[in-house]
């Protein structure tokens, strides 16, 4: 093809960009990717990596606290956050590295600046234009606010917080979805006293109910304040912290005031609606094959209605790759992409929550069965506690899985194989899980859900 002529242009970096350019030059299609920023994206250098080194130095802090319970003397003498910082930025550092090799090491044209749309086919870059036949856009999002907070000072997003060098004293928390609850849990292991504002009835509203109340127990037992089911007002600043108001009049004050309240896609002011690409309240609007209404233009991750997660933008950067290429995958199940909340204990998901499967498929067609950790040899030794729920359609396969507990999130692996194969419970119940480990939980549960409960009762 002739110079900046390419099979593809993608427009963002991030998990679902540099995923779409990796499998499309493997694809043997032209490729160029063009990134404002860094290489990885919001994921690999403000979100899900370097939040998860925090949770893993939170749960180092909290070991050495606890080691008495596991006839171990030590003692925590503090915690060193410039340090800590060093230690995350490391582990950001040596995959952004690792990215770069790869993505230099492919048939990728790669572009650093700002792009915009200037055609259907066309992306501009300073002055230069990049044409695809086809164009993927995959902008990422950002930390939103809400109407008429403004951030700064003392009140600050996910991003600001990243800066932190010190450790506060107290924090308020707007917000308690999955960011508002895992920094929550970051900052109580580190010391700080924490309280959490939820408008909403409970904390991570989007997940089982059962999810959701656990959480709540583990919390209090961890005296990690939370209010639910209020409205947030306003907040005040000063030289010396923050008070947040509620709509019912109540007060909080703490050092300072993390807004946790989501993200937002991150596609205006790049002339997306100038060149007719169909949105709605900032979203890009896409097909189940991810599509726009302008035939050229596919849009992939956060952008896109649904979870704003790093492995969906990257698993649908394969699939539009793929498309394109003409392989014809299979649409990506949005249900069937897991869900992991990082904060103690882990909360990990796949599937319809029990309210979400009796709407679909009446009250008396669904079936639910807990199983509890307090029969698992691991989570014993572990000294966690929590469950492995399951929901079915009654006599027919698994529609949704929600665990609690320490690690939990890293038994997600066969759980979205549960659900995205369609097994029903005696077909897992009938797999050999290891012991001692977490795994066993699952198995125990689809044994009880297979009628032949042993480390339960019926």
């Amino acid at each position: 093809m002739a110079d900046n002529q390419f099979d593809i242009v993608i427009l963002g970096g991030g998990s679902g960009g540099y995923a779409c350019a990796l499998r499309a030059s493997q694809l043997n299609l032209s490729v160029a990717l063009i990134e404002r920023d860094k290489l990885g994206g919001t994921c690999l250098h403000w979100g899900c990596i370097p939040t998860k080194a925090l949770l893993h130095a939170a749960e180092v802090a909290d070991t050495a606290r606890e080691s008495a319970t596991f006839g171990v003397d030590l003692s925590l003498n503090g915690i060193d956050l410039v340090a800590v910082n060093k230690y995350r930025d490391g582990v950001v550092n040596r995959l952004y590295k690792g990215l770069q090799g790869l993505v230099k090491s492919r048939d990728i044209t790669y572009v650093e600046g700002t792009g915009h749309l200037t055609g259907p086919n066309t992306v501009t870059v300073d002055g230069t234009e990049y044409v695809g036949r086809h164009v993927v856009l995959a902008t990422g999002s950002y930390a939103r606010t809400l109407p008429g907070l403004e951030i700064g000072g003392r009140v600050m997003t996910s991003d600001h917080v990243l800066g932190l060098d010190t450790i506060p004293k107290s924090v308020i928390v707007l917000g308690g979805g999955v960011i508002g609850v895992e920094f929550a849990s970051v900052w109580k292991s580190f010391g700080a006293e924490v309280t959490i504002i939820e408008a909403l009835p409970r904390l991570v509203p989007a997940e089982d109910e059962a999810c959701s109340k656990a959480l709540e127990r583990a919390f209090r037992k961890r005296k990690i304040n939370f209010t639910t089911g209020v409205r947030f007002a306003s907040v005040t600043q000063d030289e010396h912290g923050v008070v947040a108001t509620l709509e019912d009049g109540s007060t909080f004050a703490a050092e300072i005031m993390l807004v946790a309240v989501g993200r937002g896609p991150n596609a205006s002011g790049m002339g997306f609606e100038e060149q007719g690409i169909a949105m709605d309240r900032g979203w890009v609007l896409a097909d189940e094959r991810l599509r726009t209404n302008v035939p050229s233009v596919r849009a992939v991750g956060d952008i896109v209605p649904g979870l704003q997660l790093a492995h969906r933008g990257f698993q649908q950067g394969i699939f539009v790759a793929e498309d394109i290429a003409g392989l014809n995958p299979p649409p990506i199940d949005e249900l069937g992409i897991p869900r992991v909340t990082y904060c103690e204990p882990e909360i990990g998901s796949i599937g319809l929550t029990e309210a979400q499967a009796k709407e679909r498929f009446g009250a008396d067609q669904v079936q639910s069965y807990e199983y509890n950790l307090g029969g698992n040899g691991k989570s014993q030794i572990l000294a966690t506690t929590g469950f492995v729920k399951l929901v079915r359609k009654v006599d027919g396969p698994v529609v949704g899985v929600h665990m609690v507990g320490s690690r939990i999130g890293e038994q997600i692996g066969e759980a979205q194989l549960i659900y995205n194969w369609e097994a029903y419970p005696a077909e897992v119940a009938s797999l050999v899980h290891a012991h001692p480990t977490q795994n066993e939980a699952l198995g125990e549960a689809h044994l009880a859900l297979a009628g032949k409960p042993l480390h339960a009762h019926a």
